[in-house]
């Protein structure tokens, strides 16, 4: 069963423009993973500074054990102490409905 981050992020003022590029070349990259379902990055209109990404993949447990341990993450693992305000929030969620209009 598919599972759905939320993953929450208040970022350093003089850090948008960093963290967006860092964020936008993470995702650029593991789009293009098997596992992979759909990520939705959010910007919050009234702080700058605060971001919501909405990220889905198939397992739970792949993710874990294979997606968080890619070489290409590494640099954006590291980065986030600098990159953050405060540690990003984290939730799981699992779709129980995906409406698209066509």
């Amino acid at each position: 069963m598919s599972v759905t981050y939320l993953i929450g992020f208040v970022v350093n003022p003089g850090q948008r423009e960093r963290f967006l590029g860092m964020l936008n070349t993470l995702l650029d990259t593991m789009r293009h993973e098997a596992t992979f379902v759909n990520a939705t990055l959010h910007a919050d209109p009234a702080d700058p500074c605060r971001f919501l990404l909405h990220e889905t993949w198939v397992d739970h447990q792949e993710v874990l054990d294979v997606q968080l341990n890619r070489p290409y993450r590494q640099a954006w693992h590291k980065a986030l102490p600098e990159l953050l305000a405060e540690p990003r929030s984290v939730s799981m969620w699992q779709p129980l409905r995906a409406d698209r209009k066509d």
